[in-house]
């Protein structure tokens, strides 16, 4: 990112661009402090006269998709990740943009993988201006360097759909990958060769954008059923060899732990519903795809089983962990954002009480609910703690940009919020005074759970209250971070950071929470 930015302090005294890629912005107000007003965006009002009256709107490839579309420079496409690291179709479309010429493209995807690490190539020939979405892995170390030319942008998955409705970002071109389509463009993702369950984060995208693709390598007849995105919204379908590899769907960070000390913070974390009496007929519960969260869902399976509980519903990602939940009548429902592995995606394929949402029903903080605050309890991970129970889910401890923010802030409005991690990693202590990067307050921070004891946030009197009788090893934070500081031979060393922004992360409801700043080079 050249050139500099103008930079203030928001109301925790962090600070924050007044501008971002041009367009001015809000600090962060506090929480509720920043309420919305005016109308919804909406896309170009369309004739049906202008497709085919066979309802036939196959072309025959991406490319001739996007001249379709009116592809030009400077325009927004925008993908989904539902595929997560076996996305085959984001890619293709950029380098086929790239094909045709176009330069200084938005790519707004629900979030990227390791899979799109060539995107960095047109980003590097100008091809793609910029990200605004999460940003895993080789793309996030290139923001983190300062390479992107504009400043990257981290919503949450409510967040995102937030900025869509309410005109933040501007959908130009829509593609959306499709494990089932019809010709008319009805797609699904829960069926299909290349079936990956929910197409929820591309929902808002088909809604909103100015024109959508559908892309798909099973083309049923009309009418493909179930749809997810409606056909109505969709101007073009192509049909390719195949959409994506569910297999990738599963990654390193959707898999249960064995470590020893891991499995003893699932275990505290199941105990602590139990105890504090959250865990009761009728509760409801949302689990991380860490492997720690997976873990903690085990552990308390065995806990509601030997206790006759049965859960209401239970909030996916989901996994085969949550899947085995429903099989065994442990709840009534599974209401799914996205599936983590091919459990879940044969479950919201074949059973009616697991049900596909989007980030509007579930996340959206500007609409008149959702449910993330009607969960009774939600278990997370973290990169970095800090005393006050801040966090930091985007940047490891130099400081690099390599994870998204997908729903972790949307979970934080949860009954009672649980960030379960070890106190260190690779010898570096994870609970600081002050976190690197603000993902989330601390004031929606309930619980840090770690293998050597347990922080409950003093705002929460009445959980502590319900602890009283409990056996678990409840220890301030200042405390427990003493002790890991002690045992790993100090505090971690500050990242060696630049003054120079290359991201910014947002707030759910829409305003700047604070700043990535750029890695010196001899940090990476």
């Amino acid at each position: 990112m050249s050139g500099k930015t103008e930079l203030v302090q928001n109301v925790i005294g962090r600070k924050v661009p007044v501008q971002v890629n041009g367009n001015p912005q809000i600090p962060f107000k506090g929480l509720g402090q920043h309420l919305p007003n005016g109308r919804k965006a909406a896309p170009p009002v369309r004739s049906a006269s202008s497709y085919p009256s066979d309802g036939d709107k196959r072309v025959t490839d991406i490319r001739t998709a996007l001249e379709k579309c009116g592809l030009k420079s400077g325009m927004t496409i925008s993908s989904h990740h539902h595929f997560r690291n076996g996305d085959f179709i984001a890619l293709e479309t950029l380098q086929t943009a790239g094909k045709i010429g176009v330069k200084d493209l938005l790519w707004f995807p629900s979030a990227s993988f390791p899979c799109q690490a060539p995107v960095v190539d047109l980003m590097e020939q100008g091809v793609v201006h910029h990200i605004e979405g999460s940003m895993n892995g080789p793309l996030g170390d290139y923001c983190s360097r300062g390479k992107m030319k504009g400043l990257g942008v981290l919503r949450s998955h409510g967040g995102r759909w937030q900025a869509i409705q309410d005109g933040e970002v501007h959908i130009n071109i829509a593609v959306i990958a499709a494990p089932t389509a019809d010709p008319f463009g009805n797609c699904d993702g829960s069926h299909g060769p290349s079936a990956c369950g929910s197409l929820g984060f591309a929902l808002a995208d088909s809604i909103y954008a100015d024109h959508v693709i559908v892309v798909t390598d099973n083309l049923v007849p009309f009418p493909c059923v179930p749809w997810q995105i409606q056909g109505n919204n969709v101007d073009y379908v192509v049909e390719v060899e195949q959409v994506g590899d569910p297999s990738q769907i599963v990654s390193g960070t959707t898999e249960i732990t064995r470590s020893p000390e891991r499995l003893r913070i699932a275990q505290f974390v199941a105990t602590l519903l139990r105890d504090a009496g959250i865990m009761k007929n009728g509760f409801s519960f949302q689990a991380g795809a860490g492997g720690i969260a997976l873990a903690f869902v085990g552990f308390l399976k065995e806990m509601m089983r030997q206790n006759g509980v049965k859960a209401r519903f239970v909030r996916g990602g989901s996994t085969s962990y949550l899947v085995d939940l429903l099989n065994e009548g442990l709840t009534d429902y599974i209401l799914d954002g996205q599936t983590f592995d091919l459990a879940g995606v044969a479950g919201i394929g074949s059973n009616p009480r697991h049900l596909a949402t989007s980030p509007f029903t579930s996340y959206n903080h500007h609409g008149k609910g959702n449910f993330a605050s009607m969960v009774d309890a939600v278990v997370l991970g973290a990169t970095e703690v800090d005393v006050n129970f801040n966090a930091n889910v985007v940047t490891h401890s130099d400081g690099r940009l390599l994870h998204g923010i997908g729903g972790w802030q949307n979970c934080l409005h949860s009954r009672c919020t649980i960030l379960a991690i070890p106190s260190f990693r690779d010898r570096i202590p994870v609970i600081v005074d002050q976190v690197t990067t603000l993902t989330g307050p601390g004031e929606l921070i309930d619980v840090i759970a770690t293998e050597r004891g347990i922080a409950v946030n003093p705002r929460r009197s009445d959980l502590l209250d319900a602890l009283q009788g409990s056996k678990l090893p409840i220890r301030p934070i200042r405390e427990i971070k003493a002790e890991v500081e002690r045992f790993c031979g100090g505090a971690p060393r500050k990242p060696d950071l630049t003054q120079d922004p290359v991201a910014v992360i947002k707030w759910v409801d829409g305003t700047v929470l604070d700043t990535v700043f750029q890695v010196k080079d001899r940090a990476v």
